[in-house]
């Protein structure tokens, strides 16, 4: 029973790594699936069309799936259209901005890798640049080669061009070749940009490495009873309605939230360094209804976020 305990205790900790694990596995199937299923490179004067579909179309849905999915962005536009200072708060009208900044760079991760899979395969990047009718291009990759390179670079993709079998090999082989390079080119860029972030947001951070530690276990906890006690209210306000009509007497009475304070629950956490409180909802127990939208230091992401499980 420890064995397994210490074994649920490790991959719950690792839970963002192995989710990241998850995604990167499902891209690399779903990328396979496309090549071999549902790609089928047309040979023809569409070939740069058809293959930028295939290329960038996925990477599109993945990025909407992702904004559908994060729970920072229903936070942030929820209810805005009837309240604008909500997303453009009093002296920091750059706060929807920052905040839809890092929304967006969370949302990048899966259309990031859908990428940096696609090109390092080469075969959707094959296909779009052999249509390629760009004089500068065709000067590069037909130096030297023989005429014909010109007039059926878009058949080489499907093998069915007259060049001789050597030639036709090499053009495939360079195209597959810059495809590549451009995939690692992605990968190592978003690597060292995620650093590079990572370091200015650790190096401004006005909160201590333990306290972070802390505060990231509290958030967890808080969501986790949060969740529960949704189930038990929402339960027992169900009972209570349904007693009340089959029983035909008055409900007994309920205390619930007002709508001010679910309002104010629901708001994106800012930092104050002057207050010690752990996310909006200990804002709000602890001050009250104060008004807790104006005084921004710094927004903190994983307060609102959600990790990938």
């Amino acid at each position: 029973m420890d064995g397994i305990q210490t074994i649920l205790k490790f991959l719950i900790n690792r839970k963002t790594a192995i989710g990241y694990s998850f995604m990167a596995l499902l891209t690399v199937g779903s990328e396979r699936l496309f090549s071999l299923v549902a790609f089928k490179c047309p040979c023809s004067n569409e070939n740069f069309i058809y293959g930028l579909v295939f290329l960038f179309a996925p990477a599109c849905v993945l990025l909407v799936i992702g904004y559908f999915m994060n729970s920072r962005m229903w936070k942030l536009f929820t209810g805005c259209c009837l309240n604008p200072r909500k997303i453009f708060p009093k002296r920091n009208s750059c706060h929807f901005f920052y905040v839809f900044g890092q929304i967006t760079l969370n949302v990048l991760i899966a259309p990031v890798m859908w990428l940096s899979v696609a090109l390092l395969n080469g075969t959707f990047y094959e296909c779009a640049m052999s249509g390629l009718k760009y004089p500068g291009f065709l000067n590069t990759l037909c130096n030297n080669k023989s005429v014909r390179c010109w007039e059926e670079l878009n058949k080489v993709a499907c093998g069915k061009t007259t060049m001789s079998s050597s030639e036709s090999e090499e053009l495939k082989l360079t195209l597959q070749a810059q495809s590549q390079v451009l995939g690692w080119c992605i990968i190592v860029t978003t690597a060292l940009l995620s650093l590079l972030t990572t370091c200015c947001a650790r190096c401004q951070s006005k909160i201590s490495h333990l306290q972070m530690k802390f505060w990231r276990i509290y958030i967890e906890k808080e969501r986790e009873q949060l969740e529960q006690l949704f189930q038990l209210y929402a339960t027992k306000l169900s009972e209570r309605n349904l007693t009340s009509f089959f029983e035909n007497k008055e409900p007994d009475a309920f205390p619930m939230p007002t709508f001010r304070a679910w309002e104010d629950a629901s708001q994106l956490y800012s930092f104050n360094s002057s207050e010690q409180h752990y996310s909006t909802l200990h804002r709000l127990v602890e001050d009250g209804k104060k008004d807790i939208s104006e005084e921004r230091e710094t927004m903190l992401d994983f307060v609102d976020g959600r990790e990938i499980v």
